[in-house]
């Protein structure tokens, strides 16, 4: 299977959902972002990472990388290999002198020591073909790249308002909520127009 590159282009929470965060993947040379749903604590181990910021002691995936590297152990990529009822899974590609090994992790810890080790992150296709949100293309608008976490104060609508509204008027949502950076929703609309075109 061919993977895909991405590279992390926004880390978001929503002010009205408490503990609600996203890490938003975009395809290098491309319009796909893959939106995924992480905890705050790997947020913040993401976000720390990404601001160069050192803490006084280690954190956790801190931890890991002097782990690794105390034993000659490199990262060498991320691959989020498989998405099962909403749930991304994904693997740590690791090299040794002597060996390449697969680890199984989840994807938001995967991120957070990719940051780390600086390596990249893959994913295939049928990820970006079920999960992924399509950009529109515009030359105006240039990617800015990520500074830290971005947080956004919209108004979160529930399940049943999405189901209330028609495809047409879900997709002009998405646009929306997407040009304000609200990734957090966007993930919610995106899972309720797929939900609806799998009903057909």
């Amino acid at each position: 299977m061919k993977k895909i590159e991405l590279e992390i282009v926004a880390l978001s929470h929503s002010i009205t959902q408490t503990h609600s965060y996203a890490v938003v993947l975009g395809e290098v040379n491309g319009l796909r972002r893959l939106p995924i749903v992480i905890g705050g604590f790997e947020a913040q181990a993401i976000a720390v990472a990404l601001e160069k910021m050192h803490p006084s002691r280690p954190l956790t995936h801190d931890l890991m990388k002097n782990f690794m590297s105390a034993f000659n152990i490199d990262l060498q990529e991320i691959i989020i290999c498989d998405l099962q009822e909403g749930i991304f899974y994904s693997k740590l590609v690791c090299v040794s002198e002597h060996d390449t090994v697969e680890i199984d992790s989840r994807t938001s810890d995967a991120l957070a020591l990719a940051v780390r080790f600086g390596c990249p992150i893959y994913t295939y296709e049928h990820i970006l073909d079920s999960a992924g949100i399509l950009m529109e293309d515009s030359s105006s608008k240039k990617k800015k790249p990520v500074t830290g976490v971005t947080a956004t104060a919209t108004e979160t609508a529930t399940r049943e308002d999405l189901k209330a509204l028609s495809l047409e008027e879900l997709n002009t949502l998405l646009n929306e909520v997407l040009e304000m950076e609200d990734y957090i929703r966007a993930i919610a609309i995106r899972d309720e127009i797929n939900s609806r075109r799998k009903g057909r």
